[in-house]
């Protein structure tokens, strides 16, 4: 089964959730708008003022065991051409028509159900959730995650079916986020559009680095979304699915299905060393529109170091989130594409302007992203619900304000949502 929101973020309709743009500091304030309303049936249990949440933390230390339950799926090789690319040798950036790419949140992945059976765990997650969770501080616009405490005590956290979460943000910590401008009356520079457009970059970077499907690694299962009898000729992306348990002390057992991308194979000596890599594209939009003034056809190829700098003050929150997703995976290498529009106008063409390695827990150092903080915070959160009844809870970031809230919401809620968005899609496909 592909799983409730296995169709790449639902409906396409970009963007994050009410991230309406705004500008930081001083100037014209945008009010946005939350990512979810709250009801008055939710009862508030707990808010934590983001940027002193280190405050309630009380243990950082590394898990105590890092174990590999399950692979699934398959992974192909790193084409090393894409190390060569610059600007005097852009490669355009192709799009991966027939590739499937499965966002299935936790509480639809059969894999977990069957390991939560078997009793494997007491907490379970995706590695977006649990990164997202990890390195929220950072964050700027809104966002919500789901937690179900289930009679047993096994805690879950999840993702709303109708979320904007699968989304990526583009400039989301920049000191002016895009915002819709006068000057843009296609709206193609707007937080929602740019939303979309780094997603579907994020997608096509990742499978385009990979060789053929001759150099395919598969592993013991297969890529537990994918029905070959419902294809319409499309083929699962390179993923490996690798289900691993975190011991975090305290009797905090956590289950969580990590992504690998690809493989890196490289000669030591005699013999192929293989290395597992995860993937992901920075992207520039408009250098115009950019206020630091730094312009990647200019600086990339001389200047990387210029470009990742102003790339991390922009994009501090999702490059934690990739850095966390691929420690939790236990990539050796984490490949950053640096793709660019091929014309400022145009958000459908695109090329690969430079790629390069990271060690994802040397990247960690240099962003100042501290591991031993962010399992400090998963763990203060399962503590949390630990002393809660069981239920239906939300974590949510306010809007306007960097303030993380939790609600206890009544268990039928978002429950009729998938069945409103399939409403709307049938109504639409009516029209």
């Amino acid at each position: 089964p592909s799983g409730r929101g296995g169709r790449g973020g639902r409906g396409g309709r970009g963007g994050r959730g009410g991230g309406r743009g705004g500008r930081g500091g001083w100037r014209e304030r945008v009010e946005r708008q939350a990512s979810v309303s709250v009801r008055p049936d939710w009862q508030r249990v707990d808010e934590f003022d983001l940027p002193k949440i280190a405050k309630h933390i009380k243990n950082t230390a590394a898990p105590e065991e890092e174990q590999d339950l399950l692979w699934c799926g398959f992974v192909d090789q790193y084409n090393d051409s894409f190390d060569r690319v610059s600007t005097r040798a852009p490669v355009p950036l192709k799009r991966a028509e027939n590739k499937e790419f499965y966002p299935v949140t936790t509480m639809d992945d059969p894999v977990i159900e069957k390991l939560a059976i078997d009793g494997v765990g007491n907490v379970f997650a995706t590695d977006a959730i649990l990164a997202h969770l990890m390195t929220c501080p950072r964050s700027v616009y809104p966002w919500d995650i789901v937690a179900q405490k289930l009679p047993g005590g096994a805690l879950f956290f999840d993702k709303r079916d109708a979320s904007q979460f699968d989304y990526l943000t583009v400039n989301e910590t920049a000191n002016q986020p895009p915002r819709k401008e006068e000057d843009d009356p296609e709206g193609i520079n707007a937080p929602e559009r740019l939303g979309l457009e780094a997603t579907m970059i994020n997608q096509n970077f990742s499978q385009q680095i990979l060789k053929s499907a001759k150099t395919r690694k598969s592993f013991d299962l297969p890529n537990p979304f994918y029905d070959d009898e419902d294809d319409d000729g499309m083929e699962p992306a390179s993923v490996a699915y690798r289900y691993r348990r975190f011991d975090l002390g305290d009797d905090i057992q956590l289950v969580c299905r990590t992504e690998l991308h690809g493989v890196v194979k490289k000669k030591v000596g005699a013999k192929d060393n293989e290395e597992y890599m995860t993937a992901f594209a920075l992207n520039e939009f408009d250098s115009s529109k950019v206020h630091l003034g730094i312009n990647w056809r200019d600086k990339i190829d001389s200047q990387r170091g210029a470009v990742l700098a102003s790339e991390l003050k922009n994009n501090s929150f999702k490059l934690a989130k990739w850095t966390a997703q691929s420690i939790l995976s236990g990539a050796t290498q984490m490949k950053i594409g640096f793709v660019s529009r091929s014309a400022p106008k145009d958000p459908y063409q695109h090329v690969v302007l430079a790629t390069q390695f990271y060690r994802p827990r040397d990247f960690a150092a240099q962003i100042t992203l501290s591991e031993g903080g962010m399992w400090g915070l998963i763990r203060m959160l399962v503590g949390l619900f630990k002393e809660r009844p069981e239920g239906k809870y939300v974590i949510m970031r306010d809007p306007n304000k960097a303030i993380m809230r939790i609600y206890g919401v009544p268990p039928e809620t978002f429950e009729s949502e998938d069945e409103d968005d399939d409403d709307e899609e049938e109504e639409e496909g009516d029209e």
